[in-house]
């Protein structure tokens, strides 16, 4: 049996990227982990997702204080997942800004995730006793909101569920370049144990249509052509959809969820296995659309415990039936 989650086991730090996407926009990446993105104004500078913990968070702090001194006025939360956001409070930050959607999330379950999270990402969460509490938005919005830094437009908007219900994006019109969060990855395998997956495919649609030259996605590469672009967006699209059907057919042929997880997880490791955090994910993938082809249609609220029972059943019947294969 399966003794640790997949990401326990990732414990080798990784290079971090720091690209220059126009005057003034960076992509913090770091080969898989989650990306941030920064926009410097006139007179301020806009962080988008605040990484794991204060420690984590000094890393791209580190970076922003290479190239400008303005301050950092604004903090962006694309969705309310805590390897993004507990890390805030090492900004300074006159405003914290996330979606409605994003905040009655951190009201339902931000306790709950922040422990599930820290026990899933050990290697994320160093020196979690730095954070101080859970995340709070200090401005939020239904579904759009544009903050000018002086000449620079940078428009915040929900454009659709996807990863989350309360996912946003951040979109720079003068520049077309996006901030998509979890909702676009490249080279990395899409988390949807919180996800509505019949939902997303048009959202991924309505993000099209902005016709973005550059991309900076939840995971992976800043995406520097429109090319580019369309790989990330198709290739997102693809897992999502193969994914799900998998498990539609699964539970269309009535069968147990250890049955569908171990004929979803071997379907799919031939075409994505080599993706960043794939074995971590597809436990939590095919358990919410297990879900969801069963008709429940809001993500359950993963607990610590709940993730050890599931990671454990599921890891255990997998290793037993590739054994007999």
């Amino acid at each position: 049996m399966t003794a640790k989650f997949a990401s326990q086991g990732d414990l080798q730090e990784k290079k971090i990227t720091f690209t220059e996407l126009a005057e003034g926009v960076y992509a913090y990446t770091a080969e898989g982990d989650p990306n941030s993105g920064v926009v410097i104004g006139d007179d301020s500078v806009m962080v988008m997702d605040a990484q794991a913990t204060p420690v984590q968070a000094q890393s791209l702090i580190n970076c922003i204080r290479s190239v400008t001194d303005k301050p950092i006025k604004h903090v962006v939360l694309s969705h309310y997942h805590a390897v993004r956001v507990m890390g805030a409070s090492a900004y300074g930050a006159q405003e914290i800004i996330a979606s409605q959607g994003t905040y009655d999330l951190i009201v339902e379950r931000g306790e709950q995730d922040f422990k599930s999270e820290v026990q899933r990402f050990p290697r994320l969460f160093d020196s979690v006793e730095s954070v101080p509490g859970l995340t709070w938005p200090t401005m939020t919005f239904e579904s759009e909101m544009t903050i000018r830094l002086g000449k620079r437009e940078v428009q915040l908007k929900h454009i659709g569920r996807g990863h989350t219900k309360g996912d946003i994006i951040a979109w720079l019109p003068d520049d077309k370049i996006c901030f998509s969060g979890d909702l676009v990855e490249f080279g990395a395998t899409p988390y949807t144990g919180d996800a509505y997956l019949t939902d997303w495919p048009t959202t991924l649609a309505n993000l099209r249509k902005f016709d973005a030259q550059k991309l900076i996605p939840g995971r992976g590469d800043a995406l520097e052509t429109p090319e580019d672009v369309a790989k990330a967006i198709d290739g997102t699209q693809a897992f999502l959809s193969e994914m799900f059907e998998a498990v539609k057919q699964g539970v269309a042929e009535k069968k147990e969820l250890n049955a569908v997880y171990a004929e979803t997880f071997a379907k799919l490791s031939e075409k994505y296995g080599e993706w960043v955090i794939f074995e971590h994910c597809m436990p939590f993938d095919v358990t919410r659309a297990f879900d969801e082809a069963q008709g429940i249609t809001d993500p359950r609220i993963w607990t610590a415990e709940r993730d050890m029972e599931m990671w454990a059943a599921l890891e255990r019947d997998k290793e037993v039936k590739f054994a007999e294969a």
